[in-house]
């Protein structure tokens, strides 16, 4: 990659909701970007963390223990094995970051495909 990646472009280029999409990896992670918009699933991550950064909107994380809410600028790391649910308020535009491979639902024959945008 010899040019920055502009995250409004990349967000730019498609619709769906809950689909991630990656812009970049880096050390074995996927750097995707992802449009949310009311609830995910209740999931968990055995064997890594969750990255949350937001773009733009208002975003909930739903732990079972409390919540997190998150504005622009905001992120929060979700550590693994912990359940959780994003909520999101509107449309929300993230940045996520992961493991290579992991899947969005914490399970792999229910996760999202995730392609190269």
């Amino acid at each position: 990659m010899s040019q920055a990646v502009n995250l409004a472009q990349k967000l730019d280029l498609f619709s769906q909701h809950w689909s991630p999409k990656i812009v970049s990896q880096f050390n074995g992670h996927d750097i995707m970007v992802a449009k949310l918009e009311g609830e995910f699933t209740w999931h968990h991550h055995d064997d890594t963390d969750d990255f949350f950064f937001v773009v733009s909107g208002h975003l909930t994380i739903e732990l079972e223990d409390g919540r997190v809410d998150l504005g622009p600028g905001e992120l929060y790391v979700i550590p693994k094995g912990v359940r959780h649910r994003p909520v999101a308020h509107g449309e929300v535009h993230v940045m996520l970051i992961e493991k290579a491979g992991t899947p969005n639902t914490g399970d792999a024959a229910t996760a999202a495909e995730k392609n190269w945008i």
